[in-house]
């Protein structure tokens, strides 16, 4: 069974940061470890909320604490999200260096939570640059929205191809993989595009009417682990543009503002929908 190490925010109600993204690998059969970066009630999306970024020398501590149990060679993957402050960045790195030590095999996967196009950046200080001048470097996986792809690359991206082609340019920074977890190309379908040793592929699925935070949290956490079970690019990159279809889908049928994961949770492992990928 694969173990994945997740560093990401944590919301005590709904489904963003670690708690969108551990229970989806869980049921991939995915053993997840949550280490929190955040600690808030709910997301920003609402407006208002409580609770803290955990400081970085808090989250130091918390990792010290998982490798005194010596089960850091364990780890198969590290999954980074939203991290609160450039300074837990540096602890990021820390975290990662000591897994690929304990496991050279290990996977860092970087999920760049930067900003998006309707909100422009909504991280602090010192944070984008981070991403694009220190994490770029380590990360094997980065899983970019289009908002962060046009940051990182200083490209814009107008069409698929172009798409591709500042994903090839980030891949040239480091990273051997690049997803792209949302493109808006027409009002009626998404796309996600993965670029790698394997290839370009996309994927489109129906557009739903509704905007939800947390997608790409999920998005990141279900590529990383069917990759993690032996899946090639093209496949992981299809199941999880349906199993995301299906939580949309199904969030949108209960009328809820939240993903609604554990309504979907069959859809995760096993989507009932499958929408083939297809090499540019």
């Amino acid at each position: 069974m694969a173990t994945v190490l997740s560093v990401q925010s944590r919301v005590a109600y709904g489904h963003v940061g670690n708690a969108a993204s551990v229970f989806p690998l869980q049921c991939l059969g995915v053993e997840a470890w949550a280490l929190d970066t955040v600690a808030f009630s709910n997301h920003t999306g609402y407006g208002r909320w409580r609770g803290d970024v955990v400081a970085a020398e808090t989250v130091a501590t918390l990792f010290e604490g998982i490798a005194d149990l010596g089960v850091l060679a364990s780890i198969d993957a590290v999954l980074s999200g939203y991290i609160g402050t450039a300074e837990t960045g540096a602890v990021l790195l820390d975290i990662v260096d000591r897994v690929k030590a304990a496991n050279p095999r290990a996977l860092f996967c970087c999920d760049p939570v930067i900003g998006d196009t309707d909100t422009g950046s909504y991280v602090r200080e010192g944070v984008a640059e981070f991403f694009r001048d220190a994490a770029l470097a380590t990360a094997d996986i980065v899983t970019p929205n289009r908002f962060e792809l046009e940051y990182l690359t200083g490209r814009a991206v107008g069409d698929l191809y172009e798409a591709a082609a500042a994903a090839a340019a980030l891949r040239a920074r480091g990273p051997k993989t690049v997803l792209l977890t949302s493109l808006s190309l027409v009002p009626e379908h998404l796309t996600m595009l993965v670029s790698g040793d394997e290839g370009a592929w996309a994927v489109e699925t129906p557009r739903l009417p509704i905007e939800l935070n947390g997608c790409g949290d999920v998005t990141a956490a279900l590529f990383l682990g069917h990759l993690l079970q032996g899946a090639g690019f093209a496949d992981a990159l299809s199941r999880t543009a349906a199993s995301m279809f299906a939580v949309i889908e199904t969030t949108v049928r209960l009328g809820r503002y939240e993903l609604a994961l554990v309504a979907a949770r069959e859809e995760l492992a096993r989507p009932s929908r499958i929408f083939p990928s297809r090499r540019l």
